[in-house]
Parts: C-alpha cells; structure tokens; sequence
C-alpha cells in the first residue's frame, strides 16, 4: 500500500492527533503503529511553490507589460488605439473575459488538481469583465458622474457567474464591488460631501458590515448560499471591524484638516465602542462555537487596544519603558493563551478517558 505524501504541519497533527487517540485508549500499540506508518512528510512543498510561481509569474506579467508600453512604437499604437470606440473596447474585452471563463472551466473539470492555474484562468476573465463594464459605462457615459452605476452592475454579473460557476473566487469580487457600489453610491448622492446622514465613510461601511453578516445569518440555511456563506461572513465581519478601527482613529470625522486640530483622546469613545464589539463577537463566539467570530473578536480586540496604547503613549512615554510595557503585555498574553489551550486539551483528555 503506498503511503500518504504529507508536509510536515498535516504529519505534525497526525502524531499528535494519534498519541492523544492511544494515550486514551481508543486504539492499542500495533494500531498506532500502523497508523504512523500509513503516511510519511515530503521532501519538498510542492503545492507552496506553485502558488508562489503564479504569484512571481503574475507579477512578471504586469512588468513585461510595463516594459512594453514603454518602447515608442507600443505608445504610438495606443495612440491609435485612444481613437477606438469604447464600444468596441468594451465588446472585444468581453468576448475575450467569455473565452477565459470557458477556458477556466473546461480546465478546471479536465485538471481539477491544477487549483491555482485554474484560478489564474478565472482571474484573468474576472479582470476582462471589469474592463468590458468600465467600457460599457464610457460609451454610455451623460456627464452626470454616477459610475457608481457600473459597480452595482458588476455585483449582478459576478453574482452570476460566480453561482453558475460555483467560484468563490468571483464570488469575492461580488462582495467587493458591492462595497465599492455602496461607497461611491452614498457619495454621488451627497456630491461628495464629508458626511451621508451624518455618517462619515468608516461610519457608513460599519452599516455595512453589519447588514452583510446579518444578511449571512438570514440566509445560513439556503443551499444555493452554503458555498459562498463562510467568504460572505469572513469579507462582512472584515468590512465590520476595519471600519470600527479606522472609526477608533478618526471618529466620525469627515475632513483630515478638522480631525489634525482635535486631540486623539476625544476618540476615547469610539474605542470603547469598538473594544464592546470585538469583545461581544469573541464571546459569541466562545459560546456558540464560531470559530470566525472568536478569532476576528479576540485579533481586533488585540488590535484595538494596541492602537490606542501606541496612540496615546508613543508621544509622552520613555522608549525602553514604552517598549518593555508592550513586551510584558504580550508575554502575559501569551502565557494566557498558553494557560488556555493546555486547561481545553486536558480537559478533552479527560472526557475521552471518561
């Protein structure tokens, strides 16, 4: 029988999961044994290198590209090309983003081990649809600057692609440009101005996030929406808690001028608003078991803190003090948190034992 090609991480897991398993007596020796034999780490991360290598090669892309349009006959052909009618532009590039997604997934059921050139493929035609709506919108264009229009257009596209598709990935680009849409949306009606109901933006798009993890509660239960549930949760509760730092920085303060000339400690509230959320998500969390919500609770609630220790101290504390206070913090953090995980695994020890 040949044996399972594990990095070290998944090996690591394995014993550990293993010895717990035969130090509780739910496997003898032999059976261990055996289990330990059943695998072996691999040499080399193969998987790791690949995703950097579509990384690298993306980003040598983009160079080659920028080297391109320097040589002089680049630029005099898209001089010529500056007198194209948008509307070919926007055509010719959708018919280009249709032949990547066909492509993408023909690849994809033919070599569905191949995930990141898949993606790679899928990529490509998400970026060419974004350039057929921008296009679009051009050749359409009234003067009256509501662009927000194309956003919400492209929520609709990549909505459903993403579900005829069943990519995450296109997915992720709904989510996005729904946000861009709500924030260009509510600053086209205001003309731009500092403030929508009184909201700054940081303000606004903690609305925002809140109604997209409420909106991922409201519909946990619907099939079509399994998929793409856990990406939707992750980007609303990462919309939420951005929001509230920044809020926790600049308050509901829509001009960088005004927020210079007010001192940062009248934002104090902002931050206890903020530290109630996290702190309210990681305890949601805890209780019912939420992984996502207990790691943004306790991560953001770290960062709120820490903010706030930088902003109000950096200024008026000695360096070596300064830095030995946020060593100690982390120290004890880390002894609690240590504290923590051996307290839960002697306590799945005993029920196992039990």
């Amino acid at each position: 029988m040949s044996k399972l090609n594990l990095d070290k991480q998944e090996s690591e897991f394995l014993n550990n999961a293993i010895k717990h398993w035969e130090d509780a007596q739910l496997i003898d020796a032999d059976l261990a044994q055996n289990l330990r034999n059943s695998y072996e780490v691999k040499g080399f991360d193969w998987m790791r290198l690949a995703k950097y290598s579509f990384w690298i090669a993306l980003f040598c892309g983009a160079v080659a590209i920028g080297s391109l349009i320097i040589d002089d006959r680049i630029i005099n052909w898209l001089k010529n090309l500056y007198y194209t009618p948008d509307i070919v532009i926007s055509l010719g590039s959708g018919i280009m983003a249709v032949f990547a997604f066909y492509f993408g997934r023909r690849w994809e059921k033919k070599y569905p081990e191949k995930v990141f050139s898949n993606e790679a493929i899928i990529f490509t035609g998400v970026l060419f649809t974004a350039c057929s709506i921008a296009y679009l919108g051009k050749t359409f264009d009234n003067g009256s600057g509501h662009f927000s229009l194309l956003f919400l257009l492209s929520v609709f596209v990549y909505g459903f692609l993403a579900y005829r598709m069943d990519s995450r990935l296109i997915w992720l680009f709904a989510l996005v440009s729904l946000g861009s849409w709500f924030g260009t949306e509510t600053g086209y009606q205001t003309r731009w101005s500092d403030y929508f109901l009184g909201m700054n933006y940081p303000l606004r798009f903690v609305l925002f996030g809140l109604v997209l993890v409420a909106a991922c509660y409201l519909l946990k239960k619907q099939k079509w929406f399994l998929r793409f549930w856990e990406l939707t949760y992750v980007v609303g509760l990462l919309y939420l808690f951005m929001s509230l730092w920044l809020l926790s920085i600049f308050g509901n303060f829509g001009n960088i001028d005004i927020w210079w000339r007010v001192k940062q400690i009248s934002f104090f509230y902002w931050g206890i608003i903020s530290g109630t959320v996290a702190a309210c998500f990681l305890l949601i969390g805890l209780k019912t078991k939420d992984v996502i919500a207990r790691e943004f609770g306790i991560t953001f609630l770290l960062i709120y803190i820490y903010t706030k220790y930088f902003e109000y101290f950096w200024d008026h504390t000695n360096k070596t003090l300064f830095f030995s206070i946020l060593g100690l913090s982390f120290w004890l953090i880390g002894r609690k948190a240590e504290r923590i995980w051996n307290f839960s695994s002697k306590a799945e020890a005993n029920q196992a034992g039990n």
